[in-house]
């Protein structure tokens, strides 16, 4: 539990939240010190899929599995969803034992993006989470700042892979130097002659001139540092050298007492990574909700003590894997056995390197050969700074390496590890922060959702005894859909990645029964269409249209349809009859919706639902449904 000295949650951050940015470029150079927090093992939903706006338990389009949807998990004749932890495990208590979180076992839960064998492979305790009452700081900083609600963790796996990624962009996933890691290999202090050898950010920050430091204690972080595991930090921690850079900011002992004094003196480095002991790690076999949120309080009061120097950070508290705990969102990733497409180059996102650490043993399984790396399931990030005040939800996709894009972007230090697909398909924070003010008065108080960078354009119709679909994306940022047969479940979905400005087309084959086509497709911030069709024939054509906002509707047979178009939102259905050929605007008013649509289009044997947020230039407000 919290230590008498540590600060009143409530106090603590209504003082972070009052202290105004300070802006002087109107863009992200405004941003002088950039502090990560990266706690242990802990999920979205299992922390924030509770929480009223975000997209967590109460989300209406669900990935599908043979047992209905992605929240009820079963397996060996038990079925499971997600249930409340606390009154089994109380948010100040500490596990005792470790759980299943391994590359083999989040790969198996995972399962290629079925999302079907959680329980499975995770056991019963992944099931449970939080409410927000229970997690007073996490809940507190969720509603004062922004919580990023796509944020995953870089890979199915634990530790310290996923933090690689913060730290350098990369596994190695060409084993070309030391590599790929998929288990807790090197991850603490060893010979010199062993262990990693790709060159780190830091490193590159430090040949850029850019200070930086890690706060830690060596004799007690858990090993959470995985820049002890490199050859070159190795040789200067056993050297005998006076001056040691890498020795002196990654491999010394600098605690939240260094921390105070060097943000109290003008001394805070331009970036600094903060790793706790094992205590306050928040992992669940040695730490609770309510240690990690203790020890947070303590950097952020810190941190907080001086407006003059908050008024100009940031602190990015976020996770580096979600160990055993359920999240429902199929994360993001290149296509997988199931097929799909990817216009972006997907080079180093699969597994297919056959040396390494865990080459030839159990850690290394043959059948995940192959397998796509990441991303990950969603964890939590919280973007915390006076430019980011206001209680926002952030839709855009992210990673681990999304804080080294960050850095990238204020510092000028490029990281070549990073992945083409990952560059592609993950923001780089900026999204997150407010930098000019114009969203500063957006919106009545409550949740409120920064502006949405996605588009996408679905295009269905029948041919030749398939049903065909043209995905477009003529918004700002990468799209990942994942596409759901739903009369073939068993093959998983297919995933397509398509940048901006680019479509890609593909085809599914007619079943033989009545129900000759059910695709249900999900996309990013809450994109869906579910395209059913019994029969041959497929004369109902529908798109939805932002400007004025409509759901376009068109004939495309030789009969005479009559349409019957239904609201999720409650209002009364409305028919619309339509002449072969016939294009027709059904006009629709959302802003009951909050700006969001959930339509669905049915006639001649045909349902066709439209599910999104409006695009708009500005900020907007969550989907109603979630809360």
């Amino acid at each position: 539990m919290p230590a008498a000295t540590d600060p009143d949650i409530a106090a603590l951050v209504a003082r972070a939240a009052a202290v105004a940015p300070e802006r002087r470029s109107g863009t992200l150079r405004d941003l002088d010190h950039i502090v990560i927090l990266m706690q242990e093992n802990r999920g979205f939903d299992h922390y924030y899929g509770a929480l009223p706006g975000a997209r967590g338990r109460a989300d209406p389009h669900r990935a599908p599995t043979p047992d209905g949807d992605v929240f009820v998990q079963a397996h060996a004749g038990q079925r499971l969803a997600p249930y409340p932890l606390a009154p089994a495990l109380p948010p100040g208590q500490p596990l005792g034992h470790l759980t299943p979180h391994t590359w083999d076992d989040a790969q198996r839960a995972w399962n290629d993006g079925r999302m079907d064998q959680w329980l499975a492979a995770k056991g019963r305790l992944g099931m449970g989470y939080y409410r927000p009452e229970e997690l007073p700081l996490q809940t507190a900083l969720a509603r004062a700042f922004t919580l990023c609600e796509a944020y995953h963790c870089s890979m199915h796996a634990g530790t310290n892979p996923n933090r690689l990624f913060l730290w350098t962009g990369t596994n190695d996933p060409h084993g070309q130097a030391g590599g790929p890691a998929l288990v807790n290999t090197h991850d603490r202090p060893g010979p010199a002659h062993e262990g990693y050898a790709w060159t780190t950010y830091p490193e590159r920050l430090q040949a850029a001139g850019v200070d930086w430091a890690i706060y830690q204690d060596m004799a007690d972080n858990y090993h959470d540092n995985p820049l002890a595991g490199f050859r070159q930090y190795r040789a200067e921690l056993a050297g005998g050298a006076a001056r040691a850079p890498l020795r002196e900011r990654a491999l010394s002992t600098r605690t939240l007492a260094a921390l105070a004094e060097d943000a109290a003196n003008g001394r805070l480095p331009q970036v600094a990574w903060i790793i706790a002991p094992a205590a306050d790690s928040e992992h669940p076999e040695v730490s609770s909700p309510a240690q990690g949120a203790a020890f947070s309080a303590r950097v952020l009061d810190i941190l907080t003590r001086d407006p003059a120097l908050w008024r100009r950070c940031a602190l990015l508290l976020t996770y580096d894997e979600n160990d055993c705990f359920f999240d429902h969102m199929p994360p993001p990733a290149p296509p997988g056995a199931a097929g799909g497409g990817s216009t972006a180059d997907t080079a180093g996102e699969y597994h297919q390197a056959r040396g390494g650490p865990s080459a030839g043993t159990p850690d290394d399984p043959r059948a995940l050969h192959g397998r796509a790396y990441g991303l990950g399931p969603r964890v939590p990030m919280l973007v915390v700074s006076p430019f980011s005040r206001g209680g926002w939800l952030d839709a855009r996709v992210y990673d681990h390496t999304s804080v080294i894009r960050l850095l990238e972007s204020r510092f000028g230090v490029a990281e070549p590890n990073i992945s083409p697909w990952r560059r592609a398909v993950c923001g780089d924070l900026s999204h997150a922060f407010d930098f000019t003010g114009a969203q500063d008065q957006a919106g009545a108080p409550g949740p409120r959702s920064r502006p949405s960078p996605y588009a996408c354009h679905v295009e269905a119709w029948a041919a030749d005894g398939r049903q065909r679909v043209r995905m477009a994306n003529p918004g700002h940022a990468t799209l990942v859909l994942h596409v759901y047969d739903c009369l073939r479940l068993a093959q998983g979905p297919r995933r397509y990645t398509i940048e901006p400005g680019r479509q890609w087309e593909d085809s599914w084959p007619d079943a033989g029964a009545d129900l000759a086509c059910d695709l249900w497709i999900l996309g990013p911030d809450g994109f869906h269409r579910h395209i059913r069709r019994h029969g041959a024939a497929a004369p109902l054509a529908a798109a939805w249209r932002d400007q004025p906002p409509a759901l376009l509707l068109e004939n495309r047979g030789a009969q005479a349809l009559q349409a019957r178009i239904e609201s999720a939102y409650g209002e009364a259905p409305a028919l619309l009859r339509l002449a072969p050929g016939e294009q027709a605007a059904w006009p629709y008013e959302p802003s009951a919706s909050r700006g969001w649509y959930d339509l669905t289009a049915s006639a001649a044997g045909q349902s066709l639902r439209l599910a999104g947020r409006m695009r708009a230039a500005g900020p907007g407000r969550p989907d109603p449904r979630l809360g």
